[in-house]
């Protein structure tokens, strides 16, 4: 009876965990949903932005603005590195924190300034005593522009100060719902690809080029970091669904395993006390 009872137990106590990941399953789809119709608003337009800049840059000297500069040396390295604030998505945190160390390792330690977005990413370096800079987290909930331009402000004035001299970033870019991709590109000094597209051609510019450049520049930049912030929460939320649809099928497994396990276990207990009864009759009779 012991054993029935144990098993038992393990039942209820694996039904419960199953409704939790089944409830978990049913959340990400919801935000999902909504962060994935953010994403894929922000991206035509931060691409729009990209050619109309690459454009312009052509008859504009890149000195113009600080943030469009080369350095002539790199001697601090900066890394922006998005995470989540939360685990039970698989290994969506750990594939960034894996890919930020690779690269890290490879500009020195010592070299490395960190911007940590989310509390997972923020935790593992900061235990390993690196260089962080500035950490941002419990903001995903409410998940606005305005935390984009602040990381951005941030992330600006550390390269305006040259506490940094260039920053790479380490993001989860959504593809779909069943798969994310480990982005790994530069992020300052901003450097576009040359565009002759023949969009722009026949466009005059008021009040001239350099102007738009320096206010369209900063605002690029800024929405940027906002495309990562989103790119990073719906991959975030499409892999927790994945992961949270996982552990309920297996748990259903599981219970399927103990029930049958219980099964057999009663008809043990109920064979068992047949044959105690049975014996005990016959030592009666005799």
């Amino acid at each position: 009876m012991a054993n029935l009872k144990n098993i038992r137990s393990q039942i209820k106590s694996i039904t419960s965990i199953q409704k939790v990941t089944k409830a978990m399953k049913m959340v990400a789809v919801a935000k999902l949903r909504k962060s994935q119709e953010r994403m894929e608003r922000a991206r035509p337009y931060s691409s729009r932005m990209e050619n109309l800049i690459s454009h312009l840059l052509k008859d504009v000297d890149r000195s113009v603005l600080a943030l469009l500069t080369l350095p002539e040396k790199i001697n601090n390295y900066g890394f922006l590195i998005v995470t989540a604030d939360r685990g039970l998505a698989g290994s969506f945190n750990t594939n960034i924190i894996k890919k930020a160390e690779i690269e890290i390792n490879k500009v020195g330690k010592e070299n490395a300034h960190l911007f940590c977005i989310g509390k997972k990413g923020y935790e593992h370096f900061n235990k390993r005593n690196y260089n962080i800079i500035n950490h941002y987290k419990d903001f995903w909930s409410s998940l606005e522009y305005g935390q984009a331009i602040t990381i951005g402000g941030d992330i600006i004035s550390s390269f305006i100060n040259n506490e940094i001299n260039t920053i790479n970033v380490v993001y989860n870019y959504f593809k779909n719902t069943a798969s994310q991709k480990i982005i790994y590109e530069k992020l300052l000094p901003l450097e576009f690809e040359n565009n002759d597209s023949n969009l722009y051609f026949d466009i005059i510019y008021e009040p001239s080029k350099i102007e738009i450049v320096r206010s369209l520049v900063p605002k690029y930049f800024n929405t940027e970091i906002w495309k990562y912030l989103l790119e990073s929460f719906a991959s975030e939320q499409a892999a927790r669904m994945l992961a949270m649809e996982n552990a309920t099928e297996n748990a259903k497994d599981m219970i399927n395993d103990l029930n049958l396990e219980f099964n057999k276990a009663r008809q043990t207990a109920i064979t068992t006390e047949m044959l105690e009864i049975v014996g005990g009759a016959e030592a009666l009779s005799n």
